[in-house]
């Protein structure tokens, strides 16, 4: 399959016997493709999420010349014509609370295990959070350091925080309690 990006502008100058294109921006969004008896150029616009994508076959369309400058008129008009959806204000964003995934007991407080560089076992309580959309972060607590209440505390504590910062009054952390029996077994624990 031969298939061309729209960055390779001498790889369209030579394949169309065409001049080298004014701008940048006039190939945005449109591919060659030339395999397998598909000969055209395919559009992809993206918008809020999604793909919107057509291919503009030469043959179809009257010539490669032709079917270029189609594709390019149908993306422009889709850049036109499809509206960019305002970014989610933070206070929208989705709250996850109930989730019965969980198996320390406190929604986005986990516990976990993993292999030190010597090969022997770490346990640690981790938080996982979501700063902005489409971003995942996430933090531990040495049971090993802290001992198993100290190291869930502090995990749990910093989960709030961050939850307060992020989602203000609708944070509520009574909620994130789902095994009620879990969390007064790691809070009857001395530390």
């Amino acid at each position: 399959m031969v298939y061309y990006r729209n960055t390779l502008t001498q790889t369209f100058t030579e394949v169309l016997g065409m001049a080298k294109r004014k701008e940048e921006d006039d190939m945005k969004g449109i591919s060659r493709i030339d395999s397998n008896g598909t000969h055209g150029w395919f559009v992809r616009v993206y918008r809020n999420g999604k793909t919107y994508s057509k291919l503009y076959s030469d043959k179809k369309y009257g010539g490669t010349e032709r079917a270029l400058k189609i594709a390019r008129k149908a993306r422009d008009h889709a850049y036109k014509t499809i509206p960019v959806a305002k970014k989610a204000k933070e206070s929208s964003r989705r709250l996850t609370q109930g989730t019965r995934r969980n198996k320390s007991g406190i929604v986005g407080v986990n516990k976990t295990e993993k292999a030190n560089r010597s090969g022997s076992m770490s346990i640690y309580y981790q938080v996982t959070w979501s700063p902005e959309i489409g971003k995942i972060k996430n933090k531990q607590w040495s049971v090993q350091k802290f001992g198993e209440k100290g190291a869930f505390l502090m995990a749990w504590e910093f989960r709030k925080n961050i939850m307060r910062n992020i989602h203000g009054d609708r944070y509520n952390h009574e909620l994130d309690i789902l095994d009620r029996e879990e969390y007064e077994r790691i809070m009857a624990l001395e530390e």
